[in-house]
């Protein structure tokens, strides 16, 4: 989807505090950069910044980075993760622009990843394209190298496809899947997973079932 160009985005970014323009310089770094130390929870591919702002408030106890790729998303997701804090200073979130393929060029291991969110990637329907999913085999090994042991992925989709193929990616690359659903909103839960992005609302509001997994990263057989 085309998205409009957006001329306050830049400079707004550029004097947000919790916004930073270049990530590469942070690699290896990450805990450091928030004020507290705590349980890093990285979303890959946070749009408008709905899930982060529904989080971070409520749970200072974790910090959270948020990587988009245009200014355009990245700064309506500032306005909105301001508002979610109510005036209070924005300290346990983070907001960057980066091509979250290139992952590895700014996060490593020392970055000690608890959680990782996927929400309501692009499905990549054609064969040819499945490679460049955020949920790929060869994407969920990148993955490795920054969670913990036993650290987690959180992911949610529209597209059934999608969510079936990556139910099997998550098994081959060595995570367990521990709860998996097909209608979220369907199954009794209450904990982050059923915070609702701007994706989300849409794709509900029209009875579309949201599918949800969450996988636990296994230890490398011996």
């Amino acid at each position: 989807m085309r998205m409009r160009n957006k001329p306050w985005a830049k400079p707004e970014l550029e004097a947000c505090p919790f916004f930073l323009r270049h990530p590469e310089q942070q690699k290896g770094r990450w805990h450091a950069w928030f004020p507290r130390e705590a349980p890093l929870h990285l979303e890959l591919g946070c749009g408008k910044g709905y899930f982060i702002a529904g989080l971070a408030p409520s749970h200072p106890q974790v910090n959270y980075l948020g990587v988009d790729l245009k200014d355009v998303v990245l700064a309506p997701a500032k306005r909105v993760v301001e508002a979610a804090f109510e005036g209070k200073p924005v300290e346990n979130a983070a907001l960057t622009g980066y091509d979250i393929e290139r992952l590895l060029q700014i996060m490593d291991s020392r970055d000690a990843v608890e959680r990782i969110y996927i929400n309501f990637c692009n499905p990549w329907p054609k064969p040819r394209h499945w490679k460049r999913r955020l949920t790929y085999p060869s994407r969920l090994e990148d993955y490795r190298t920054l969670l913990v042991p036993n650290g987690e992925i959180w992911f949610k989709t529209d597209d059934a496809p999608l969510y079936r193929d990556t139910l099997r990616y998550f098994e081959a690359a060595g995570y367990q899947v521990y709860w998996s659903t097909e209608d979220l909103h369907q199954t009794p839960c209450q904990d982050e997973i059923t915070v609702m992005t701007e994706h989300e609302r849409m794709f509900t509001a029209k009875g579309i079932p949201i599918k949800a997994a969450k996988a636990r990263l296994l230890p490398r057989p011996e």
